[in-house]
């Protein structure tokens, strides 16, 4: 394996987290779809710690439910798309602060309904909206509730 393939991953990893199916996806390119040599490679970072699932689902979790307003169902199909574990993800998300997740939706909720004040379904608008952003049907179906009547 050359050590500045090497390095460079390194330096990469080290930017910003990346989970192991990323990282073997850019080694095939540099290595130039030598799938070998990116499993050596993917096999060393993870060693390294350079690359750990665990820590880049923590890290998109808590990215996407804080700063794009992700709801944890929305969060949890994004993750497993990656290639990270049931058992990562499980833990990513508990770490997710839940108050403030609950703050972000109710800010999401009063804003869509605000937008859709004239429209006649806005209910459903606005139930169409929470669960595409990823958010549990039960806490849903309550921001809707709050929010459709003003």
């Amino acid at each position: 394996m050359d050590t500045k393939i090497i390095n460079r991953f390194q330096a990469q990893c080290a930017k910003r987290e990346y989970c192991v199916k990323e990282i073997r996806a850019k080694a095939l390119k540099a290595l130039e779809g030598d799938a070998a040599s990116a499993d050596e490679l993917v096999r060393l970072l993870v060693e390294d710690r350079f690359v750990d699932d665990r820590r880049y689902a923590s890290a998109f979790a808590r990215d996407k439910a804080s700063l794009t307003g992700w709801g944890p169902l929305k969060i949890r199909f994004a993750l497993r798309a990656k290639g990270v574990s049931e058992q990562d993800i499980s833990a990513a998300l508990s770490e997710v602060d839940g108050d403030r997740a609950d703050e972000r939706r109710a800010r999401l909720a009063q804003t869509k309904m605000t937008a859709l004040a004239a429209d006649p379904r806005r209910r459903l608008k606005l139930l169409k909206f929470l669960l595409g952003r990823g958010y549990e049907y039960d806490a849903v179906e309550a921001a809707v509730a709050r929010n459709a009547d003003r």
